[in-house]
């Protein structure tokens, strides 16, 4: 690490985070580029005969946009398979292409572009880059495929995330690199079938031999003090070093690197819902929320008169449980059960023919129409519509004890429906199993949230909701 260190202060001389990308990468960028602007000037002056300020206007806000959203969506870092990297650049297109119009409509103009031509935008842009894109991979491809010399690669660890690192380098057609084994620094016997070149104390020996070019350090926390050991061994010969500390066998949270003056930082557990993306969930959450209360209120005011009719008491039924960041908050929902019942001290889950139920208390269970006025818990921002399903306080007790990493589902609102309710687990966790199943969906939805994952977990709800068998 570059840094200057003095009274046992670190300053450092530059950001340690550093964009890297290939000459290809930044050539295939500057093509797309191209590709966009000669279709954009081309279509408009084709429909027209002409090109106009707002033509410009609107050609600047969509290189920029587009610019921004591959960027973000690593357009161009090819990982994983030709159908995957096609599809990803269809969709960030269609993002970008969306956001563009959608500005041009909040301002007003979007009347005063030629509709005629933003279709063939759309389609010729789209095909453009995906020729670029077939082009630059074929020219990728086959050129490590004629390459004698190979760029070796040597793995310095054990564990999963060695054997991870040699698959995904040696399968990945896109970069130049051959993994060609490990250096074993444990005496353990492992279940993995990364090719073992020798120990430690033979480690230069096997670069200089097979010619190797980078080293990647893989191990585990446990380990971590070896990382510095290796790499003062290795710092005088001519590899390039990196370091990939295993972390992973950590039930992480919304995992991430990061920069703090200039010191990197690598993120274990975060919320997702930080900057824009808290802000865009509101957003999201409160329209959907309003629009579908306006829509539901009939239904609502039938079941509430129906749950009246049929035993006394209110209609509405409240109970704490645990929301965004550990905070206590009253969940409202229609209430299905007899009031009056002996409190032991203890919240019991529902049961099949649990003798609680009233009669249209089992069947808007059955249908989760009893979970329509958590619509309200939703508009005032103690709720999500998509997010880890709130559990009463004194389960979470219970639970925090007996699965690891159980608390971790708080770092993100608590949601009506969520990851684990499409999959089935909703409803009773009779056994301590479907629990961990169900954490296990809570923190894959953490790790991987965004917009559009809401959305498809929305649309899959109402399937969901059919088949099961929960009450």
């Amino acid at each position: 690490m570059s840094t200057l260190i003095s009274n046992n202060r670190i300053h450092p001389q530059r950001p340690l985070l550093q964009r890297r990308k290939s000459l290809a990468s930044t050539l295939q960028a500057a093509i797309d580029g191209i590709i966009l602007i000669l279709t954009v000037y081309f279509t408009f002056y084709n429909f027209q005969g002409f090109i106009n300020v707002l033509d410009t206007i609107f050609l600047i806000i969509l290189l920029a946009v587009t610019g921004i959203t591959y960027d973000r969506m690593g357009i161009y870092r090819h990982y994983g398979s030709l159908l995957k990297s096609v599809r990803t650049l269809l969709l960030a297109w269609s993002i970008s292409f969306s956001i563009t119009l959608f500005v041009f409509i909040m301002a007003h103009y979007f009347e005063q572009l030629s509709s005629p031509a933003l279709p063939a935008i759309l389609i010729i842009t789209f095909s453009g880059q995906l020729i670029n894109r077939l082009l630059f991979i074929g020219f990728q491809v086959q050129t490590s495929h004629s390459q004698t010399d190979s760029h070796n690669v040597l793995l310095v660890g054990s564990g999963p995330l060695v054997s991870h690192l040699y698959d995904s380098i040696n399968s990945n057609p896109w970069i130049q690199e051959k993994a060609i084994g490990r250096i074993q620094i444990t005496k353990k016997n492992e279940d993995i079938t990364v090719p073992i070149l020798g120990g430690r104390e033979n480690i230069i020996d096997v670069i200089r031999t097979n010619r190797v070019k980078t080293v990647y350090i893989a191990v585990s926390l446990e380990n971590s003090h070896l990382a510095e050991d290796i790499y003062l061994d290795l710092v005088g010969e001519n590899v390039d070093i990196h370091w990939a500390p295993d972390i992973f066998s950590m039930n992480l949270v919304n995992h991430s690197v990061k920069e703090l003056a200039g010191i990197p930082l690598l993120t274990l557990s975060e919320s997702p819902l930080i900057g824009n993306y808290r802000a865009l969930k509101a957003i999201e959450d409160r329209f959907i929320a309003l629009v579908s209360l306006i829509l539901l209120s009939p239904l609502m005011a039938v079941v509430a008169v129906i749950i009246k009719l049929e035993s006394p008491g209110p209609a509405i039924f409240k109970q704490n449980r645990t929301g965004w960041n550990g905070e206590v908050f009253p969940i409202w929902k229609f209430r299905s059960m007899k009031i009056n019942q002996p409190n032991s001290g203890t919240v019991e889950q529902a049961t099949v023919n649990d003798e609680r139920f009233t009669r249209v208390g089992k069947f808007i269970r059955k249908t989760s129409i009893d979970e329509i006025p958590q619509l309200f818990n939703v508009l005032i921002g103690k709720m999500s519509l998509v997010g880890p399903r709130p559990h009463a306080v004194e389960h979470n007790v219970e639970y925090a004890k007996r699965i690891n990493a159980y608390l971790a589902r708080h770092r993100i609102k608590p949601g009506i429906t969520g990851l684990a309710q499409i999959h089935g687990f909703r409803g009773e966790t009779d056994t301590l199993g479907k629990m961990e199943k169900r954490v296990e969906y809570d923190l894959q939805y953490i790790n991987n949230w965004s917009f559009w994952l809401d959305i498809k977990i929305m649309l899959k709800t109402i399937p969901a909701l059919i088949r099961d068998d929960a009450y």
